[in-house]
């Protein structure tokens, strides 16, 4: 494949397939394969298993999954970026996964605040507001592709925990 090709909606560049270990994690088990919106399609795939390890182990649960998606991504996204020759591939979604999965992690176990933390996310992937904005312009390879998103998940989290403080959403229950 040449640098820099870019794939139509909905399908992988040519000689890239989806059985492999990288692109598999890369794209969320196919989700960034989506034919649009591929990263509100990462963000939503986030959603199931976060309330599930929130559950289960709480917060940090769902925290110490962020992290290992981080560096998963870390590791594929690197490996995607270098056979595509393209910066920040649209079909690379486990970036909004571990980004949305750390939204949640701050906030409580509830419908309300998973659908204010999921909405402040998009907004801030979306935007990208500074320093998200800087990182994705200025930090390259695998850890760029990452790190953007995290720190917009850095800024929505804050923002949808105290949103959620304020409108008293999920008083009692898990979160920081």
């Amino acid at each position: 494949m040449k640098p820099g090709t870019f794939a139509r909606r909905g399908r992988l560049p040519e000689g890239l397939r989806l059985r492999d270990p990288d692109m598999l994690a890369a794209t969320g088990l196919g989700v960034g394969c989506a034919p649009y919106a591929s990263g509100t399609f990462g963000s939503i795939v986030a959603l199931p298993p976060a309330w599930l390890l929130a559950s289960l182990g709480g917060p940090l649960l769902v925290a110490a999954a962020a992290a290992l998606c981080f560096a998963v991504g870390v590791w594929a996204s690197s490996r995607i970026v270098r056979r595509t020759g393209v910066k920040d591939p649209g079909f690379v979604v486990i970036d909004e996964i571990a980004a949305q999965l750390f939204v949640l992690a701050l906030l409580p176990l509830d419908p309300i605040a998973y659908a204010i933390g999921f909405l402040a996310f998009r907004a801030a992937d979306i935007f990208k507001p500074f320093p998200a904005n800087w990182c994705d312009r200025n930090i390259g390879g695998g850890l760029g592709v990452m790190l953007d998103d995290a720190v917009a998940g850095v800024q929505a989290g804050i923002a949808a925990w105290l949103l959620c403080r304020v409108l008293s959403i999920g008083d009692g229950g898990h979160g920081f």
